[in-house]
């Protein structure tokens, strides 16, 4: 969905690190910044329909909005909770009840004073159905109330102890607007947010551009940010080249100075290159993996699943396709997820077996296409892809596992979509497979994805749960490790949640959420946010 977070390290100025976790170039404290200059950013991610990420919450919005919004909380690299634009935090005894204390003297680009009203009206915003979010609705659903204490101090209640709160709040889907631009027109809002952050949106050239202005008065960076006061970048130009090729093209002429969604092959090709950094910055939160719909058939049979996954060599097809720039998954959860719980030995690729599990599951027959037939029924999966979110490299994946499993007498159809019409299809359930990233700091996100209640749409439309997994005892398993305040018993309980989902054979986890930047070595200060790993132009400069 949204593409929803990581332990970042400093990459040096010139290295190109093509695996683990980077976090950008040098921060900007190790040299003489250069104040000024135009940074032009161009990403091959799909462009936001709202610049306003509380409307609707995918991964496009959040990154050109970590540059003009800020939320009340961040993360170092480490992971630990750092304080953004509150200063501190406190949870009562019974864990209903958090008060937050927001920095002094921060005003929104707009002039209006940051101030504990400010957190009143951003939570009603997202809760409100007519602002259609999903990914900060979601997170904010144990919220009942949110009340200004004193002018600097909001107080957040809830209807159950909520151990992923502050995880929640990092995000960039649930960051903190101007109460008073809010009370716009949603149209002119999703045209200009505004925020408190380094950048002012100034400018939205649809489908070519958006054209970000320096917040002179900025005073408000997070606690790990490696300067203070305004940023050192005069201008940001974001483009949209959805065009992989252009794009590496580009980045490799200077004509501009970063580029997202960077294809396996061109990582390859960039290693050669002198003047080229490869950031790789993994999004926590879930794995990229593809998720049975258990509520229709066939997939509401467990040996058709577990057949279907036998039958499906992810192995194979990612040595062929990603070129060693990432590893298989065999987890619900990201490899920067602590929590993670993987079971490799149910995912071996295994033909003989998936004929003997179909056979089983009374698909015996199979027609003169080689696929399989029960009561004169083809044994037919409909599989929409989002051209939006899923990168070349992955769709060509998806067409060698369409081959592999068709050896076990599986007909996927494959239906590229725009991010509309993807959104459309799983809407209407209209689906048996489907790749649906999400981004989410924290095991909270098994939450979002796998309990029951997730198969209910937000007011955006849009539901997470797509396997469409109905389990009383993984409900439970989720709510008890959200409610927990012990760190072990937490971890425990997405241990036994990640079982279940894994043992069910309810997803086909494949590799982490692809997530990796290529930047000039002109270029010093650039990195990704810990919390979920969208870029800042914060500490950023370009040498003259």
């Amino acid at each position: 969905m949204n593409r929803l977070l990581p332990s970042l390290a400093t990459l040096a100025a010139a290295a190109l690190l093509l695996t683990g976790c980077a976090a950008g170039t040098p921060d900007s404290s190790s040299a003489n910044p250069v104040r000024g200059g135009t940074l032009v950013y161009a990403s091959g991610d799909a462009e936001p329909t709202c610049l306003d990420p509380h409307v609707g919450g995918n991964y496009p919005q959040a990154l050109v909005a970590s540059q003009y919004l800020e939320s009340l909380v961040s993360k170092d690299k480490a992971g630990k909770i750092i304080p953004w634009l509150a200063t501190k935090w406190t949870e009562s005894a019974d864990g209903l009840s958090w008060d937050f204390t927001l920095k002094k003297g921060v005003k929104f680009t707009d002039g209006t004073p940051l101030t504990s009203e400010a957190v009143v009206a951003n939570v009603a915003h997202l809760q409100d159905p007519k602002t259609a979010s999903s990914t900060g609705y979601l997170a904010l659903q144990k919220v009942t109330k949110v009340t200004a204490v004193d002018n600097l101090t909001a107080r957040i209640d809830l209807s159950a102890p909520d151990s992923a709160l502050l995880d929640s709040l990092s995000q960039t889907w649930l960051a903190i607007e101007s109460p008073t631009a809010l009370k716009r027109t949603q149209a002119v809002n999703c045209e200009s947010p505004v925020g408190t952050g380094p950048f002012v949106v100034t400018k939205w050239n649809h489908q070519q551009s958006i054209e970000l202005t320096r917040n002179d008065s900025y005073n408000s960076p997070p606690a790990d940010a490696a300067h203070s006061g305004p940023a050192y970048l005069k201008a940001i130009e974001w483009r949209f080249l959805p065009d992989s090729a252009s794009r590496y093209a580009a980045v490799q002429s200077g004509t501009v100075d970063v580029i997202d969604n960077v294809q396996p092959d061109t990582i390859i090709a960039a290693e050669k290159q002198k003047n080229l950094v490869v950031v790789d910055a993994p999004r926590p939160g879930a794995s990229n993996r593809i998720e049975l719909n258990s509520s229709i058939t066939p997939f509401d049979d467990e040996k058709v699943r577990e057949a279907f996954i036998r039958s499906a060599d992810v192995s194979g097809a990612i040595t062929s396709l990603f070129f060693d720039t990432t590893k298989r998954s065999y987890s619900p959860l990201s490899s920067v997820e602590k929590d993670g719980y993987s079971e490799p030995k149910l995912f071996d690729y295994d033909q003989k077996a998936a004929a003997k599990l179909l056979d089983e599951a009374g698909w015996t027959q199979k027609n003169a296409d080689g696929y399989r037939v029960k009561d004169g029924k083809v044994l037919e999966l409909d599989f929409p892809v989002s051209t939006n979110q899923s990168i070349p490299a992955e769709q060509s994946l998806f067409e060698q596992l369409q081959a592999t499993t068709k050896q076990a007498g599986f007909k996927v159809d494959l239906h590229p979509l725009d991010l509309s019409s993807w959104y459309g299809a799983l809407g209407e359930n209209h689906y048996n497979l489907v790749s649906a990233p999400y981004t989410k700091v924290g095991p909270d996100v098994l939450r979002i994805l796998f309990d029951s209640a997730g198969t209910k749409p937000a007011p955006s439309g849009y539901f997470a749960n797509h396997a469409q997994i109905n389990d009383p005892a993984l409900d439970t398993l989720l709510e008890n490790a959200a409610e927990s305040s012990d760190a072990a018993k937490r971890s425990a309980d997405y241990k036994k949640a990640q079982q279940i989902v894994l043992e069910g054979y309810y997803i086909l986890p494949l590799y982490d959420q692809q997530n990796h930047y290529l930047l000039s070595t002109k270029l010093t200060g650039f990195r990704a946010m810990p919390t979920v790993s969208t870029p800042t132009l914060y500490d950023a400069w370009l040498s003259r």
